[in-house]
């Protein structure tokens, strides 16, 4: 597992991930590529069916990470990705892990 080196370029954004998504173990299946790959944030299922991911990293582990939830994990069957970078100043995640249903 890669981890955040402090002088190494860090982003933030945030996915809204459409489709069937919820109900399938979409989410551990996130958490475990956000582990493997070293990003870090939270992902939690959001009321209007959708999955929501606040994603932390390096671009390229950004890129991988993306890519991974676009093309889907499982029994998923993504419809649209909308991904929203945060700018600067933002929180520094610590790890990557669920959050309540919002």
């Amino acid at each position: 597992m890669e981890s955040h080196d402090k002088d190494e370029p860090l982003e933030t954004r945030l996915v809204q991930v459409r489709g069937q998504v919820q109900g399938i173990g979409y989410r551990e299946a996130c958490v475990r590529q956000a582990t493997a790959l070293g990003v870090t944030g939270w992902v939690r299922n959001r009321m209007d069916g959708s999955v929501e991911a606040m994603l932390q990293g390096s671009p390229e582990q950004l890129a991988n990470m993306s890519s991974r939830l676009s093309e889907g994990m499982s029994a998923a069957l993504v419809d649209a990705l909308e991904v929203t970078e945060v700018p600067p100043p933002f929180a520094r995640f610590e790890r990557f892990g669920r959050l309540p249903t919002l």
